[in-house]
């Protein structure tokens, strides 16, 4: 049986619903805040430059915000009349890819921050009139939290392309607080045995993480915490990048084609590793989680110690597996939302912290940093779960589903906890490496 069930607010009362407002309230005010952050720390130039054919021009992702949020929040929830109808074909991600946008007829960058505003007041004189009952799209305050997450991922979005573009930094923030080396063990063995894998109490879940089901995985070891810069510049020393042993055919094709021979944004000065982030160059340290590999490099660096990447059943099973309960916690140190005690999320730092960070974030078997720092790939192609239903509408997930696509599980230091828990499934293509991912690896128990 499932653990403690999430905190699903009840609607039934006039408090509980002005405790929904509150929480939908202050997750779209603080993903508009990041937006903004993110928009206005540079010129008008760098907002309609495309600093990379794999991302979209920043006013465009800010435009795409708004218009999201008339079509599902004015349109779809309150019935309201389209106030730019002629610009939904612009914003939609699927009608233009990426590389093409920069040609398109886009809002500039006042008229799209006008937009985005015009919306947004809007948007919360229907939430404070707001009913949460009735339609499954707005029970629980669903719509506005679907609203809240997409803004957040593309503020994550936003975020690479700040990582891509070139010149000096545009943005600061805090280093994580330094911790003394991690001694702990280097593994944990996470138990056979079925666990409850997905959701169907938690109120702002997508569809993908829906619904809750049992799965029976066998006993294994998972890394304590994500494999470290250190770690992964052993492999490189010993040539990983060079033997074909270690790769996918399909990754040793790739990596030879484009001469990849260290992760992304890294470069060697003499007989030392550097980087590039967020416009400054550093030394690579060693005790950080591994960040800008692709799920191939992540492949072959797991068959190079001996080692796999773990199921994404798995990752989750150690995430929000409890031993005593045997129930399924929303995140691997219970039930509460995350703070900044658990782990590094929001953006609060601009990179991810020491391996063996945030204890009092771990799971009850030991599992550290399994939320935030970086996305982590898993072995598994993204599949939809057993009695899964597009909602609301297929495009956010189904379309994907198949071999095309890599599972990424637990959140980045780019990530905010609205759009990130226990249950949240991220994916990509195998070859991308300007997002924040990283990994760990794992192994089977011997019989």
């Amino acid at each position: 049986m499932t653990g403690p069930a999430p905190e699903t607010p009840d609607t039934g009362t006039d408090t509980d619903a002005d405790a929904l407002r509150k929480r939908a309230l202050t997750s779209l005010l603080t993903a508009r805040d990041r937006t903004t952050l993110l928009t206005s720390c540079v010129e008008d130039p760098d907002l309609t430059a495309q600093h990379s054919p794999l991302m979209s021009p920043l006013v465009w992702d800010l435009a795409h915000i708004g218009n999201q949020e008339e079509q599902w929040l004015l349109r779809a929830v309150a019935g309201q009349e389209a106030i730019r109808p002629e610009i939904d074909s612009l914003y939609d991600a699927f009608e233009h890819p990426r590389a093409e946008r920069p040609s398109l007829p886009l809002l500039p960058p006042d008229e799209a921050r006008r937009y985005a505003a015009e919306v947004r007041g809007r948007a919360l004189d229907v939430l404070e009139a707001a009913d949460f009952h009735g339609t499954r799209l707005t029970e629980a305050g669903f719509a506005f939290g679907m609203i809240a997450q997409h803004e957040q991922q593309h503020d994550e979005t936003m975020l690479i392309t700040h990582q891509l573009r070139s010149g000096p930094p545009a943005l600061t923030a805090p280093d994580p607080d330094p911790v003394p080396l991690f001694t702990g063990p280097a593994e944990v063995l996470v138990p056979g045995g079925p666990f409850t894998m997905g959701t169907s109490g938690e109120p702002w879940a997508l569809d993908n993480e829906r619904p809750a089901h049992r799965r029976e995985v066998a006993p294994f070891h998972i890394d304590t915490t994500p494999v470290t810069n250190g770690a992964y510049q052993a492999f490189i020393e010993d040539g990983g990048y060079d033997d074909e042993r270690w790769w996918a055919p399909e990754g040793w094709a790739h990596i030879r084609r484009h001469s990849i021979r260290a992760p992304l944004f890294w470069h060697r000065d003499g007989g030392q590793w550097l980087r590039r982030r967020f416009g400054v160059t550093e030394a690579v340290p060693r005790e950080e989680p591994v960040l800008h590999v692709c799920w191939y490099e992540a492949d072959a660096f797991a068959r190079w110690a001996g080692r796999r990447l773990p199921t994404e059943a798995e990752w989750e099973k150690a995430a929000r597996f409890d031993p005593v309960t045997g129930g399924s916690t929303r995140y691997p140190w219970g039930d509460a939302d995350p703070g900044p005690e658990h782990a590094n999320l929001g953006q609060r730092h601009l990179r991810p912290a020491p391996a063996g960070s945030y204890p009092a974030g771990e799971s009850p078997l030991g599992v550290r940093q399994l939320i935030g720092d970086v996305w982590e790939w898993t072995a598994s192609d993204f599949r939809p779960y057993p009695g899964f239903r597009a909602f609301p509408y297929k495009e956010y997930s189904e379309v994907f589903f198949g071999p095309d696509y890599k599972v990424l599980r637990g959140g980045s230091f780019a990530v905010d906890p609205v759009a990130c828990r226990g249950t949240f499934r991220n994916w990509d293509h195998p070859i991308r490496r300007q997002i924040f991912s990283g990994f760990r690896t794992a192994r089977s128990e011997a019989v």
